[in-house]
């Protein structure tokens, strides 16, 4: 999608030194970040993902009993074993370290109130595939959002929307455990379609975008159907991202950005922001906030989500011949 962008997100060469009076005073160029959020983010999340095995000591733990020689690597990671693959397929702990280490589990934050889970969950992951996934996917979107964007914008984005994701898992998942920064890196993805709709000026090519776009997320949502997958905590991520992209990915029309190569006649480009931008930056401000605090609100009263919407627990798990969705 950001190959697609005019030359406008690009400096351009400064003119001849023979001609330094044809250049802009006032010109404004787009800046580039270095990007170094996402790096401290994927540096992090495996960081704590070696806490969490050495927390867990399988072989320790596993000693006396039948599954003592079924650690999974015991011999040469000792401590940092993984379960057996009976219990974790996944390559990782068991679920009763990622509880003891802040997973989402929905009887704790409600009951206990312990709503630091809602984003320590988001810095823990259920297994090395589980991580490598997750973290090839942001360094794949992040960082070339932050290169656009800057570290603040992106990094509230991947924050509120893990949030996000986390609220909504609670409101309809209430049997399981659920860890991961797949919400947060959703709502990278949904920021990614919002700032394609509010900067539609400056895109060319703007229908192939917009498909490939909209064919990766729906192929991902489609993957958060199989069993054993928090599909609501990747739409919950999805749709905070999209409606932040609108209040913090803004950028000005293509007619502002263009202004200094515009033919000489054209003296008026309008204002640096559209109306329909403002308009949807307003929109999404107030639907981000309310969303957000209605949904804790909910979520803290101890609201099941299920019973108001019966159909929705297929958003998560499809039932087929091959699979059930059990609790």
């Amino acid at each position: 999608m950001a190959g697609s962008r005019r030359d406008v997100d690009r400096k351009e060469k400064a003119p001849p030194a023979a001609a330094p009076q044809q250049q802009q005073p006032g010109r404004e160029e787009e800046r580039e970040w270095v990007p170094w959020i996402v790096p401290v983010i994927v540096t992090a999340n495996v960081a704590l993902f070696a806490v969490v095995m050495y927390a867990n000591n399988c072989p320790a733990h596993a000693r006396g009993g039948r599954g003592g020689r079924r650690c999974v690597g015991a011999g040469f990671l000792r401590r940092f074993a993984f379960q057996p693959l009976s219990q974790n397929p996944l390559l990782g702990p068991s679920s009763a370290t990622l509880q003891k280490l802040g997973a989402l589990v929905w009887d704790k934050v409600v009951h206990e109130h312990q709503g630091w889970r809602l984003v320590t969950c988001i810095w823990l992951h259920a297994g090395v595939v589980h991580l490598l996934a997750n973290m090839l996917s942001l360094v794949l979107v992040g960082l070339r959002l932050e290169q656009q964007f800057g570290f603040v914008r992106v990094g509230v984005i991947y924050l509120v929307s893990g949030v996000g994701g986390s609220v909504m898992s609670s409101l309809f998942i209430k049997d399981n455990i659920s860890v991961g920064a797949s919400g947060a890196l959703f709502g990278l993805l949904g920021a990614m379609l919002s700032e394609l709709f509010t900067n539609w000026t400056i895109y060319t090519n703007k229908a192939a975008a917009l498909v490939t776009l909209l064919f990766v997320i729906a192929v991902n949502l489609a993957i958060g159907i199989l069993p054993h997958v928090d599909n609501f905590a990747h739409i919950g991520g999805f749709l905070t991202g999209f409606l932040l992209g609108f209040v913090l990915l803004m950028r000005p029309h293509y007619g502002w950005a263009q202004r200094y190569v515009l033919p000489s006649s054209v003296k008026d480009v309008g204002r640096k922001f559209l109306a329909y931008q403002w308009a949807l930056l307003a929109v999404a401000s107030v639907l981000v906030v309310v969303g957000l605090a209605v949904g804790m609100a909910m979520l803290f009263r101890g609201v099941n989500g299920n019973e108001h919407c019966q159909w929705c627990h297929y958003l998560s798990c499809v039932p087929t011949a091959r699979w059930s969705c059990g609790k």
